[in-house]
């Protein structure tokens, strides 16, 4: 029995999810072992992944004449796409491809995930036939994309923050053990051309006694750098979302005959919503910058998840953004 052609959208779906699974793999080898031959080769897959994405996309809209992100699989797909996008940016910009490989292995899953629920072509529910299905489902799911990023990059502050309390507890424990009179070396970071006091200085005198496990840490960013990061692509997913539930207001009048009806998903992206606006409050505070902005973003993940997915899927018949049609 034969089977049928796939068509090209089917095709840059199949292209994008091997070089987001290649990509990943190689870029987590990157992440532990720093050699530069796995950025060159890592780097440019996924960045051809997330073309193949968008062309898909497209292409599936071209081919069908049906705008691609009404159902769970069209959705899914643009939220893998943009994660990898937002992270690119930020990683042409601030040399972060070593975090890459986890970002992109969570857009593979979720867009694997994605592809169990292609049913098709199948024509949109009344509701979805709006414009406000180009505006609103865009600007929503690239505000959970950002909020991914941030999620990652808040593992890897904590990554390095830990691991500077770790080396500091047992540089403490060998001076205990160390002679009286023996000197501990001040270390300092050359930053842009100006001296300036490290933030992870047991790191900083580890590398000097030549531990390699201390040298990977020190490779990371600095932990303000991470920090600012984390704010930064919070910054771009807060007002994306912000606008998001203002357009999904206008949408849900024209569709439903009311701005608000407290659905199960209009409840949930506002507590998400909440959530985020207190990240960005909180970060103002000196005692809330750093490792506790990092767990907030971290904890972001699994909430943003459970609002993207889990009232979608899991409430399912009890909202009116319910997937199971």
């Amino acid at each position: 029995m034969q089977h049928a052609p796939m068509s090209i959208d089917q095709v840059l779906m199949v292209i994008a999810l091997s070089c987001y699974v290649v990509g990943a793999l190689i870029l987590i080898l990157y992440f532990f072992s720093r050699e530069e031959w796995q950025k060159n080769l890592g780097a440019p897959l996924v960045v051809a992944g997330c073309v193949a994405q968008f062309a898909q996309l497209i292409a599936r809209f071209e081919l069908t004449g049906i705008w691609p992100l009404l159902n769970l699989y069209g959705s899914l797909s643009l939220f893998s796409a943009m994660s990898v996008a937002i992270f690119s940016a930020f990683a042409f910009r601030y040399r972060l491809w070593f975090a890459g490989g986890f970002v992109v292995a969570l857009a593979a899953i979720f867009l694997a995930y994605g592809n169990t629920w292609n049913e098709g072509t199948l024509p949109p529910v009344p509701s979805l036939q709006s414009y406000w299905a180009k505006i609103h489902v865009p600007i929503v799911v690239t505000s959970y994309a950002a909020f991914l990023v941030a999620s990652v990059l808040g593992a890897l502050y904590l990554i390095k923050y830990y691991g500077e309390r770790l080396t500091a507890g047992r540089a403490q424990t060998l001076r205990a053990a160390t002679p009286e009179g023996t000197s501990v070396a001040f270390t300092v970071r050359e930053d842009a051309s100006v001296r300036v006091k490290s933030d992870t200085p047991a790191i900083d005198a580890a590398v000097q006694a030549g531990s390699p496990t201390a040298a990977w840490l020190s490779s990371l960013p600095s932990l303000a750098q991470l920090d600012v990061m984390i704010y930064r692509v919070v910054a771009v997913g807060l007002p994306l979302l912000t606008i998001g539930i203002i357009t999904g207001a206008w949408w849900a009048k024209e569709a439903w005959g009311a701005y608000w009806q407290w659905d199960p998903k209009e409840t949930a992206a506002l507590t998400l919503w909440i959530f985020y606006a207190m990240y960005m409050h909180l970060h103002t505070r000196n005692a809330w910058r750093g490792p506790r902005s990092a767990w907030l973003a971290v904890i972001g993940l699994p909430l943003m998840t459970f609002v993207y997915l889990g009232v979608n899927v899991v409430i399912g018949n009890h909202s009116l953004h319910s997937y199971k049609t």
